[in-house]
Protein backbone atom coordinates (compact mmCIF):
# COMPACT_ATOMS: atom_id res chain seq x y z
CA UNK A 1 0.00 0.00 0.00
CA UNK A 2 3.35 2.53 0.60
CA UNK A 3 4.72 1.71 -2.33
CA UNK A 4 1.54 2.62 -4.38
CA UNK A 5 1.01 5.98 -2.45
CA UNK A 6 4.03 6.56 -3.25
CA UNK A 7 3.89 5.85 -6.40
CA UNK A 8 1.21 8.06 -7.13
CA UNK A 9 2.49 10.88 -4.92
CA UNK A 10 5.69 10.60 -7.90
CA UNK A 11 3.22 10.74 -10.57
CA UNK A 12 1.76 13.85 -9.20
CA UNK A 13 5.16 15.51 -7.96
CA UNK A 14 6.12 15.05 -11.99
CA UNK A 15 3.14 16.10 -13.58
CA UNK A 16 3.20 18.85 -11.10
CA UNK A 17 7.05 19.56 -12.15
CA UNK A 18 6.88 18.77 -15.60
CA UNK A 19 3.84 20.88 -16.63
CA UNK A 20 3.23 24.29 -17.97
CA UNK A 21 0.33 24.69 -16.36
CA UNK A 22 1.08 27.12 -14.10
CA UNK A 23 0.54 28.01 -10.19
CA UNK A 24 -3.42 27.70 -10.55
CA UNK A 25 -3.17 24.08 -11.63
CA UNK A 26 -0.75 22.87 -8.65
CA UNK A 27 -2.67 25.01 -6.22
CA UNK A 28 -6.14 22.72 -7.74
CA UNK A 29 -3.95 19.48 -7.42
CA UNK A 30 -2.66 20.64 -3.75
CA UNK A 31 -6.36 21.46 -2.66
CA UNK A 32 -7.56 17.80 -4.23
CA UNK A 33 -4.94 16.41 -2.69
CA UNK A 34 -5.88 17.58 0.64
CA UNK A 35 -9.35 16.75 0.25
CA UNK A 36 -8.61 13.33 -0.22
CA UNK A 37 -6.83 12.97 2.69
CA UNK A 38 -9.01 14.54 4.65
CA UNK A 39 -11.63 12.25 3.75
CA UNK A 40 -13.32 10.28 6.70
CA UNK A 41 -13.48 7.09 4.14
CA UNK A 42 -9.48 7.55 3.06
CA UNK A 43 -8.73 7.75 6.59
CA UNK A 44 -10.43 4.95 7.63
CA UNK A 45 -9.37 2.80 4.86
CA UNK A 46 -5.50 3.84 5.47
CA UNK A 47 -5.88 2.70 8.99
CA UNK A 48 -7.16 -0.38 8.54
CA UNK A 49 -4.85 -0.94 6.05
CA UNK A 50 -2.16 -0.16 8.53
CA UNK A 51 -3.64 -2.08 11.52
CA UNK A 52 -3.94 -5.25 9.54
CA UNK A 53 -0.28 -4.64 7.55
CA UNK A 54 0.77 -4.54 11.46
CA UNK A 55 -1.43 -7.59 12.67
CA UNK A 56 0.08 -9.88 9.73
CA UNK A 57 3.55 -8.44 10.26
CA UNK A 58 3.14 -9.57 14.11
CA UNK A 59 2.05 -13.03 13.24
CA UNK A 60 4.77 -13.80 10.51
CA UNK A 61 7.20 -12.22 13.02
CA UNK A 62 5.86 -15.00 15.90
CA UNK A 63 6.38 -17.73 13.18
CA UNK A 64 9.69 -17.36 11.96
CA UNK A 65 10.86 -16.26 15.42
CA UNK A 66 9.32 -19.83 16.58
CA UNK A 67 11.01 -21.59 13.26
CA UNK A 68 14.19 -20.12 14.33
CA UNK A 69 14.29 -20.38 18.27
CA UNK A 70 18.18 -19.78 19.39
CA UNK A 71 19.70 -20.15 16.31
CA UNK A 72 19.78 -16.38 15.56
CA UNK A 73 22.97 -15.09 16.29
CA UNK A 74 23.69 -13.16 19.22
CA UNK A 75 24.82 -10.25 17.62
CA UNK A 76 21.11 -9.85 15.42
CA UNK A 77 19.02 -10.76 18.55
CA UNK A 78 20.51 -7.12 20.02
CA UNK A 79 19.24 -5.70 17.34
CA UNK A 80 16.24 -6.80 16.84
CA UNK A 81 13.34 -5.31 19.31
CA UNK A 82 11.55 -8.51 19.87
CA UNK A 83 14.37 -10.87 20.29
CA UNK A 84 16.21 -8.72 22.88
CA UNK A 85 15.28 -10.99 26.23
CA UNK A 86 16.91 -14.09 24.44
CA UNK A 87 20.93 -15.44 23.78
CA UNK A 88 22.22 -12.35 25.76
CA UNK A 89 20.59 -9.73 23.82
CA UNK A 90 22.19 -6.39 25.56
CA UNK A 91 19.86 -3.68 23.43
CA UNK A 92 23.05 -1.99 22.16
CA UNK A 93 24.83 -2.09 18.69
CA UNK A 94 28.45 -2.69 18.16
CA UNK A 95 28.69 0.82 18.73
CA UNK A 96 27.32 0.84 22.11
CA UNK A 97 24.12 3.25 20.97
CA UNK A 98 20.42 1.92 21.86
CA UNK A 99 18.27 0.71 18.84
CA UNK A 100 15.05 1.49 20.72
Amino acid sequence: MRYKVTFVVGLALGYVLGTRAGRERYEQMRKSARQLAQNPAVRNAAETAGQTGREFAGKAFTAVSQKVGDAVPDSLTGRVRGLRGRAGGTGEDDWGTSNT
